[in-house]
């Protein structure tokens, strides 16, 4: 699809659990879809399994998807915050179109218990049947003795009745021609005993009513799609055009869950990843915009999305490469938001900056987010930019603390101490003038002048973080660290 269309597409979780990074992709690619083509995104919560509904998932799927930016564009109170559409709250509606299928003739009431269907499963896979499923028991009870039985209160699920002969055929806009042999397929349950509808019923009935052009989901429903599209041709219904995506794999190969480390959005939210990170490197598993981009901004994405260039192959997930991606999107990020999260950070471990002026602590952050990985890297990197550390890395001391140390860093302290004007420029040209006045290159003249003023090996540029610190500060901190050095 090149042109602009009314689509409409949807997001629609079922809140039994967290978000998973392959769900949180699915509602990416369809939210990118809807702002690419000028649509709508909605947001439908299929809460339908009541005896799996999870208050708790329910509100921590809204708050992720919301700290995605993955806005939906309506739902019911839509005033600026509108809240998403609820199966649980459209039973009317399923029962009603139920009715259809029962006058129809293309539903029917089954009464089988589960421990009857138990057994026939049981005995299909005793014999070997090569596809196992519903035996159909009921489906020859006439309405009006099904009806009677019930009024008389036996409990009965509403079934569908499944072509037993035939080819149902759809095309996915990914994945092509698809067929399945009738045959293969079992009739379905459409309502529950409890009167509530089954995922299948429920989301053809509201795809419909809905008015949902394109249905983006895993590539795990793809076995079902063949009942939806009999559901469709039953109702006379004119069905979505499908789009299944591929699944994300681990990096061996495996299915990715929490038992094998982080798999949820909040596990990556807790772990210290921007949202912008996160959207960026899941919509290239599986999507590529069309040239070697790989950092992009969410604008960015939508403006060259399209479902053509979603790849069927399944996607794997490095996590490796979603660090490198988050320090790229940390070093894009305003100064001002990352010194807030820094502040924040710091006072968390006891640090006040409260009486630091707001450049100084800007400062800081440009100094400091070329090297981070994790918003929390920021405070914990610049503890030591407001307090002297008390002991110092121990593998840093063993090298730039040893032998001889202690007549080069004596040097680089005087020199410093020098100093009348203690800018980055002057502090560097110092460090120059005095590596050639000693025959020592300028790398054999700042391991020990580090490690005695922050406490360890690494940072930003020595010159800069010597001037925020200041000529005083550092002078004293060096004073310290000396009598451990030879």
């Amino acid at each position: 699809m090149t042109e602009k269309s009314p689509v409409r597409v949807r997001f629609a979780p079922s809140p039994t659990g967290y978000l998973h990074v392959g769900g949180a992709r699915t509602a990416i690619y369809n939210y990118f879809f809807a702002k690419h083509m000028g649509g709508t995104f909605y947001l439908r919560i299929e809460d339908t399994d009541r005896k799996r509904y999870n208050e708790t998932a329910l509100h921590d799927l809204m708050r992720d998807l919301k700290w995605l930016g993955l806005q939906w564009d309506e739902g019911p109170g839509c005033e600026g915050d509108c809240g998403p559409y609820f199966q649980s709250e459209r039973l009317d509606i399923y029962h009603r179109e139920i009715k259809k299928l029962l006058d129809a003739g293309c539903a029917y009431y089954c009464f089988c218990t589960e421990e009857r269907l138990q057994e026939v499963r049981a005995e299909q896979e005793k014999s070997h049947v090569p596809v196992t499923g519903y035996d159909r028991h009921c489906r020859n009870i006439s309405r009006e003795e099904a009806e009677a039985r019930i009024a008389a209160g036996e409990k009965a699920v509403i079934r569908f009745k499944v072509p037993e002969t035939g080819v149902t055929e759809f095309d996915d806009m990914i994945r092509g021609h698809i067929s399945y042999q009738n045959e293969l397929l079992d009739d379905l349950v459409l309502i529950k005993r409890d009167g509530y509808p089954t995922y299948h019923f429920a989301s053809v009935v509201d795809d419909h009513y809905m008015g949902t052009t394109h249905v983006l989901r895993g590539d795990e429903w793809i076995s079902s799609t063949p009942k939806h599209e009999l559901l469709y041709k039953a109702f006379g219904w004119q069905p979505p055009v499908w789009c299944h995506l591929p699944v994300i794999l681990d990096k061996n190969g495996g299915k990715l869950s929490k038992r094998k480390g982080a798999a949820s959005v909040g596990d990556f939210r807790d772990l210290g990843y921007l949202p912008e990170t996160l959207v960026n490197y899941l919509a290239l598993l599986g999507w590529n915009p069309g040239d070697d981009r790989e950092v992009m901004s969410v604008k960015e994405m939508i403006d060259c999305f399209s479902l053509e260039r979603i790849n069927p192959k399944s996607a794997s997930f490095d996590e490796k490469k979603l660090q490198w991606m988050n320090g790229q999107h940390i070093h894009m990020c305003d100064d001002a938001f990352l010194k807030d999260i820094m502040v924040d950070g710091l006072k968390a471990m006891g640090v006040d900056t409260s009486a630091e002026p707001n450049e100084r602590l800007l400062e800081i952050v440009k100094q400091l987010k070329p090297r981070a990985h994790f918003v929390q890297d920021l405070a914990t990197m610049a503890k030591y930019f407001f307090v002297a550390p008390t002991e110092y890395d121990e593998k840093g001391a063993k090298k730039h603390f040893g032998e001889g140390s202690k007549e080069i860093a004596t040097l680089v302290r005087d020199m410093l101490a020098s100093i009348e004007d203690f800018k980055t420029p002057v502090i560097e040209k110092g460090f120059y003038d005095l590596a050639e006045r000693c025959g020592h290159k300028v790398g054999e003249l700042v391991g020990a002048p580090r490690l005695a003023v922050s406490g360890v090996t690494a940072g930003p540029g020595l010159w800069e973080m010597f001037e925020i610190i200041g000529k005083e500060e550092v002078l004293r901190r060096m004073d310290v660290a000396l009598p451990l050095m030879k």
